[in-house]
């Protein structure tokens, strides 16, 4: 038996769905995934993260929640350094461009991503840090 898409964490992840350009990997847990490569801000590598998304128009929506940790995760770090990045959904792969939505868009844009993962109101609760939102346009 082939093990199901919902087991892909991480660098798996990221390998499975760049082989199939997102035919698997895509459908994760009842919501759905983009990959996001951004230039890392301390070594200047490429980081590849999977992550959670909605479009919002012709853009992309992503939550830098960390699971509720006190820190932003890596990947908004290398954002807030260098906010160009590229994104792959599905097959495409577009170069973008993040900036964090914030006061009203922010409070739109989380109740549409707490609609794709509800858990984000849950890792909100656990951290005293405003969990950013980040919007991703086409470069």
């Amino acid at each position: 038996m082939a093990p199901s898409d919902d087991d892909l964490f991480g660098a798996e992840h990221v390998r499975v769905y760049r082989d199939t350009s997102g035919e698997r990997g895509y459908h994760w847990r009842g919501t759905t995934i983009l990959l996001l490569t951004t230039q890392g801000h301390r070594s200047g590598e490429p980081r590849t993260t999977p992550l959670i998304h909605r479009t919002d128009g012709d853009r992309w929506v992503v939550v830098a929640s960390k699971g509720g940790a006190p820190q932003h995760p890596s990947w908004f770090e290398n954002l807030s350094a260098n906010p160009e990045a590229t994104i792959q959904v599905r097959g495409e792969v577009v170069p973008v461009r993040a900036t964090t939505a914030e006061g009203d868009e922010r409070d739109r844009l989380w109740s549409l991503m707490t609609e794709a993962w509800p858990a984000y109101d849950e890792y909100q609760a656990r951290t005293q840090r405003e969990i950013p939102v980040v919007v991703l346009s086409r470069r």
